[in-house]
């Protein structure tokens, strides 16, 4: 399985800060770890996480993870997710080590929505902040992750719960 986080809603207050500097906004600080608890109540285990560097992007890893009781020492840093493209996402997916078989990507829009629709051939729109989509793909090796290979477990967002 496939789980694919867009970061918590980030902080634009700081005139002229850079983007990859952005801190998660207060709703973003509430929603985070709350995505973390619903992904729990869903009995998701991570085999392995990997995020973004982006100041943003790691505290909501750091929120979200630390509801699965995964260890956060663990969570690996990839540049090359901050500002990927949807192929160098879809790269990315398909280097993952087959040791794997769930996968947590913690990453940015609009590439993260991009690649759920590629991958599942559903139509998402927009994966909002603090959005998990959950994939399933009938494959027996990261390498073969294309395009309509994946089946759509679910799509949970903070605003669907009616908060």
């Amino acid at each position: 399985m496939l789980l694919m986080i867009r970061h918590a809603k980030s902080d634009w207050s700081e005139v002229g800060q850079k983007d990859f500097d952005r801190d998660l906004n207060s709703r973003g600080y509430r929603d985070a770890p709350k995505v973390g608890v619903r992904l729990k109540s869903l009995d998701i285990k991570p085999d392995i996480v990997f995020s973004s560097p982006a100041v943003r992007t790691k505290l909501t890893s750091q929120f979200v993870i630390e509801q699965l009781d995964y260890p956060l020492e663990n969570i690996i840093y990839e540049d090359e997710l901050y500002e990927a493209s949807s192929r160098s996402l879809l790269n990315f997916i398909n280097s993952i080590n087959d040791e794997y078989n769930s996968v947590i990507i913690i990453g940015h829009n609009p590439t993260f929505t991009y690649v759920a629709e590629y991958l599942t051939g559903n139509v998402i729109g927009n994966i909002p902040t603090a959005g998990a989509v959950a994939i399933q793909l009938e494959i027996d090796s990261w390498k073969e992750a294309s395009k309509d290979l994946g089946k759509l477990q679910f799509f949970i967002y903070p605003k669907d719960e009616n908060d």
